[in-house]
This record gives C-alpha cells, sequence and structure tokens, in this order.
C-alpha cells in the first residue's frame, strides 16, 4: 500500500486559469526549442545540465527535508503530542498554555477535513488509506482507529517513521497501520489501491507539486477521495503575473527555515486537479481558523520546558523556533493561507 464542527471560514469556486508557475525547467526548454541543428544541440546540452541541476536540488532538499525532522520531530511530540500539523480553531478564540485546547484542535483540524471531504464516519469504503508526509502518523492512528481501515504512512525522516511504528506497536495498532521512508513524488505502490489518500501539510515540501498531485491520483482506487491541507500563498489577482516582491521576500524567508521550495495558490491546486479530470473538486481558506497555532506554538517555546527541550533540540529546531514570527505575519498580512484542496477520482 501507499502513503493529509464549525463551518469552514469560506469556501471557495475557482475559475480555470494557466498556471504558469508550476512548469518545470525542462518543459520550458522544450516550448522554446530553437529551430537550427546547432542551437538544437546547444539547447539539449543546457536540458541535460537544467535536468542534472535540478536533480541535485531535489535531493538536496530531500536530504534537508529529513534531517530537518529527524531533529525537530522529538522536541514536537514532547510539548505538543503526536499530531504534527495546525489545530482548528474557532475564529477570534485564543488557547491558553494552560488549556489542553490546542491538542483538541489538532484533532478537530483531521475531523473537519474529513467532514469537509464528505468522508463520515458511517462511510465503509473507507478500507486502505495512505498518509502523504505522516510525521509520526497521528493521523494514521487516528483515522485507523476511527474507520477500522488499514493506513500506511509514508515520510522522509528514517527517525519519523520509526517513532510512528513504535507509537502504533504501543498503542496495539500495529496490525492496523505501518510506516516506512519514501518519497511523496515517487510513492512505491500500485495503482489504485487506496480508498482515502490524505497529505497534511505535506504538501508545501513538494518541489514539484503537478507530480505530487499526479502521485496522489494516480495510487488513489476508483471513487476515492483525496484530502489535501497544505500553507499556500494567496491568489493571484485578476492580471498579477507574481506576488509582490516584499511578498516572496517574506516566504523565501520561511523556506530556508523550514526546507520549502516555491510555494503555489489553492487556485494551482485546482488547476492541477481540473486538469486530471477529478470530480467533486472543492478548496477552502482556513487561514481564520489556524490563527492562534502559532502564537500558542511561540508561547509554548518561551516556558522553561520548552527553552530547555529547544536548546537540547539542535540549531535547525532553534532557526524554527526564530521563523515563527514570520509565519504569524505572512497570515496578518494574507500572504500565506491555509487551503484544503478535496476531490474524487471518477469510477
Amino acid at each position: 500500500m501507499k502513503a493529509t464542527l464549525a463551518p469552514p471560514s469560506s469556501l471557495i469556486s475557482l475559475p480555470r486559469h494557466k498556471v504558469s508557475s508550476l512548469r518545470s525547467p525542462s518543459l520550458l526548454l522544450q516550448s522554446q526549442r530553437p529551430s537550427s541543428a546547432l542551437m538544437t544541440t546547444t539547447a539539449t546540452r543546457g536540458s541535460v545540465a537544467v535536468t542534472a541541476a535540478a536533480t541535485s536540488s531535489a535531493e538536496a532538499l530531500r536530504e534537508g527535508i529529513a534531517e530537518f525532522y529527524n531533529e525537530t520531530s522529538g522536541l514536537w511530540e514532547e510539548i505538543w503530542g503526536d499530531h504534527m500539523h495546525h489545530g482548528f480553531y474557532d475564529p477570534d478564540s485564543s488557547v491558553q498554555l494552560s488549556d489542553s485546547g490546542h491538542r483538541e484542535a489538532q484533532i478537530r483540524m483531521i475531523e473537519e477535513s474529513l467532514r469537509f471531504a464528505g468522508v463520515t464516519e458511517e462511510e465503509k469504503k473507507i478500507k486502505r488509506v495512505v498518509d502523504v508526509g505522516c510525521g509520526i502518523g497521528g493521523s494514521s492512528r487516528y483515522i485507523a482507529s476511527k474507520f477500522g481501515a488499514e493506513c500506511i504512512g509514508i515520510t522522509l525522516s528514517p527517525v519519523q517513521a520509526k517513532r510512528a511504528n513504535d507509537l502504533a506497536a504501543a498503542q496495539s495498532l500495529s496490525h492496523k497501520v505501518s510506516f516506512q521512508v519514501a518519497d511523496a513524488l515517487d510513492q512505491p505502490f500500485e495503482d489504485g489501491i487506496f480508498d482515502l489518500v490524505w497529505s497534511m501539510e505535506s504538501g508545501e515540501h513538494m518541489p514539484d507539486k503537478a507530480k505530487f498531485v499526479k502521485e496522489l491520483v494516480r495510487v488513489t482506487a476508483p471513487g476515492g477521495r483525496i484530502i489535501i491541507v497544505t500553507w499556500c500563498h494567496r491568489n493571484l489577482s485578476q492580471g498579477e503575473e507574481s506576488l509582490q516582491p516584499w511578498e516572496q521576500n517574506l516566504l523565501d524567508r520561511i523556506c530556508k527555515t523550514f526546507y520549502l521550495p516555491a510555494w503555489c495558490s489553492t487556485s494551482d491546486y485546482v488547476e492541477l486537479l481540473q486538469s486530471l479530470s477529478l470530480q467533486d473538486i472543492k478548496c477552502a481558506d482556513w487561514s481564520e481558523n489556524v490563527a492562534p497555532f502559532w502564537p500558542a506554538v511561540i508561547r509554548t517555546a518561551l516556558t522553561w520546558k520548552g527553552l530547555v527541550s529547544l536548546l537540547r533540540s539542535g540549531m535547525k529546531s532553534i532557526k524554527g523556533a526564530l521563523t515563527m514570527p514570520l509565519m504569524i505575519e505572512g497570515y496578518k498580512k494574507g500572504v500565506i493561507k491555509f487551503g484544503i484542496i478535496t476531490c474524487q477520482k471518477p469510477l
């Protein structure tokens, strides 16, 4: 197998549009190929160079992501538990450090995502699930327990995969859930075998969003559901070709810490799903519903326990903590959007 309640703050209906920002370097070269034999040879050599550079860059990104989560996952679990994602809150709510509200909100994020996609507890078709970018397996174990389904999680981090399997064993769920190291862009599973394909805050790490979506679709069974919950940048306005320079600079600073490639918008995801003829495509902006999350994380980090754990964890964790205010700034200024995108694969 292969390895993501109050109403949402807004539901977005999006028109089709060109997703030029998601085109790969090789496609760009092909679309601009010179006519002469000499220039074609030069372009071909250039394409090979670009491909080699892209491959090297992608490998460096994979290694960086794995190392980041190898180092930081233990700290996160110690402070926040086994759900490594945002919580879902009522707009304008606040979560105090003495409350367990933030952990309850993380569970609510799972429930809200399932509800938005139309996957209910009475759903009998959910037998096999893949958790793409599974962290230490919190979503997989929750979904397996909820539906009695078989879940497989994939992650780039060997530390996460081992810890997820250990937690599954400790919770007597090893017969239902398992975890392995694998690349979401090249999943080691057969076509069409999962009833639910779940990606909870992993899409932002994908350097090739088109390939990421195609892989999710490939492993989904006919009639199966895909749920993508991910960090996005705002949708571009009519006539805009790119974000404003200051917006891009803000995202670039976040990317350096969290090992993120280029961002895309929820409308970009919708366009990709439309191009693959998926059905019942829906998306929503849940930015207001996650607003209390990063302030709560920062307050936790500033406790004595948080500071000691942070220093013990290492430089990647410290840099991550220092970057958290940029996430808050991005949300407040409307540059960063917390998006959910769901669809169904035709029968």
